[in-house]
């Protein structure tokens, strides 16, 4: 009986799902149906936290409490049977239960594993880039929170719901370890093509050491595109013979067998996405140019700065003693000094104009959850329900073509804060709004004002002393005065007062 409950459950969850997708069933990567299309059906791809990214230097920071990556029973006795399948958008091998990584705050158990990868003239296809730096292909391979949901269908559209590792691979020397299942690719080459596999080990394509890596909240890189994605991106790369890579750039076909016209399976990759205030946690803060890199501020401290917000008094927010309470001072935007710190704001900072449309869903959000991450009861954020709820509020309103837009502004400031509390993103300003939304206006109006003053007081001190350094430099060019960014004379970009008008 509770099994069949179980399944009725999720039958009625997709059937949910594909009434509101009901004609996204096909996607592709370029053409009429690819990426910039997608939102079209799959509207969380046109919102927040999305995936892939610019692993840029300017976006990470150093967390001492990241600790090296450790996975379980990743290899594999050529006894078991894995399953190697073609699933129309790319190269896809099933994985044991038993394997998962035991490493992070939940069990993330493995489900499957597949790649992304170029075309035979153009090798480069991997979907996270770092300094704008692409590589020829790039491995994922997926896990769901399994201490939480039963299966991956359960968990994909959970805020908590999946872990995935990242490998980067680059045209180099041949590896046995790849060749373990691409010797079969053959057998794979339309779509829904499967064969069975002897097991190997899933460990020895992974990097050597796993102690190094970039971290930051993300979503799946296809349609649905939920952003339920804890991203581990592994900082040093394999390789592949140039053999072996074309092997996987021209042996599949996204078509059917019978289809009349065979489509090649290649640059199955996705664009780079929007950062949203995400920063990138770093596992390591020596050589390959990252001296630089900063140290991120304790969750405690953070969370010290919400419970202010929250429930503190905002006039004494007010004063000085603000930027002593906010650990995203200025020793942290410094990494970001190669950016206008102004313009660097403007993506994320330009929706809070836009959540008015639809006051109604803002005062359904979750401010519990915030509370949540501060020591209270912390419930899980289900993308498929609130799809379905925003869907028939705005139906009802005659505003459906609002829904990519809905979606993305009555969930970003929930998810920004979550990932905040981690030390995964920066306080961005829609989220400080929501979270004043419910305090007293003028004990808010207060604060914003203080603020306004304190910007314009540095604008001034900013001005003159790059007047100064221009009348210094006009004279010799020996005493030139080097001229601070505004991000190190104002520590708190998303505090400024342009932001904070209606």
């Amino acid at each position: 009986m509770r099994i069949l409950s179980f399944t009725a459950s999720v039958v009625l969850q997709l059937t949910s799902l594909s009434v509101l997708h009901a004609s996204g069933a096909k996607w592709t990567y370029s053409g009429p149906e690819g990426e910039q299309h997608w939102p079209k059906h799959y509207p969380f791809c046109g919102g927040a936290f999305q995936s892939p990214i610019d692993i840029k230097s300017e976006l990470m920071r150093f967390d001492p409490a990241l600790r090296p990556i450790e996975v379980q029973n990743y290899n594999l006795s050529p006894n078991e049977q894995l399953t190697l399948g073609n699933n129309g958008h790319s190269l896809q091998i099933s994985l044991p239960p038993k394997m998962c990584i035991s490493s992070l705050h939940h069990r993330y158990t493995a489900a499957q594993l597949h790649f992304h990868w170029g075309s035979s003239n153009r090798p480069a296809g991997s979907e996270h880039t770092v300094k704008s730096r692409r590589y020829a292909a790039e491995m994922h391979v997926v896990h769901y929170n399994s201490d939480k949901y039963p299966n991956i269908s359960m968990a994909v559209d959970k805020s908590d719901g999946l872990a995935v590792l990242g490998v980067l691979i680059e045209i180099g020397k041949f590896n046995p370890n790849y060749e373990q299942f691409l010797k079969f690719i053959n057998g794979i080459k339309y779509r829904d093509h499967k064969v069975q596999v002897p097991g190997f080990n899933v460990r020895a394509l992974l990097p050597s050491h796993l102690d190094e890596y970039y971290r930051y909240d993300g979503s799946l890189t296809t349609p649905p595109c939920y952003p339920s994605v804890l991203w581990t991106i592994f900082r040093n790369h394999l390789t592949i013979s140039q053999k072996q890579f074309m092997a996987l750039a021209t042996a599949l076909y996204s078509s059917n067998a019978q289809d009349s016209v065979a489509i090649p399976m290649h640059s199955n990759f996705r664009k780079p996405q929007l950062v949203d205030s995400r920063v990138v946690l770093v596992s390591f803060k020596e050589g390959r140019g990252l001296h630089g890199t900063l140290t991120v501020s304790p969750p405690f401290m953070r969370r010290q700065v919400v419970q202010q917000l929250l429930a503190g008094d905002l006039a004494d927010l007010a004063d000085e003693g603000l930027y002593q309470l906010l650990p995203s001072g200025s020793q942290i935007l410094r990494a970001g000094k190669k950016k206008d710190p102004m313009s660097q704001q403007s993506v994320s900072l330009a929706k809070p104009k836009q959540q008015t449309k639809n006051p109604s869903l803002w005062n359904k959000s979750q401010t519990n959850h915030y509370l949540g991450k501060l020591g209270m009861a912390e419930n899980t954020l289900c993308y498929t329900s609130l799809e379905q709820r925003v869907f028939c509020q705005l139906k009802q309103s005659h505003a459906k073509n609002e829904l990519v837009e809905t979606l993305r502004d009555t969930i970003y400031p929930e998810l920004n804060l979550n990932s905040y509390l981690d030390c995964k993103s920066d306080l961005a300003f829609s989220t400080i709004r929501h979270i004043l939304s419910r305090r007293p206006t003028d004990e808010a109006l207060e604060l914003e004002h203080s603020l306004t003053k304190a910007l314009m007081k540095t604008r001034k001190t900013f001005r003159a002393t790059k007047e100064g350094g221009s009348r210094t430099n006009h004279g010799s060019h020996s005493s030139v005065v080097p001229q601070k960014p505004l991000s190190q004379l104002y520590p708190h970009p998303w505090l400024l007062p342009m932001e904070w008008e209606d």
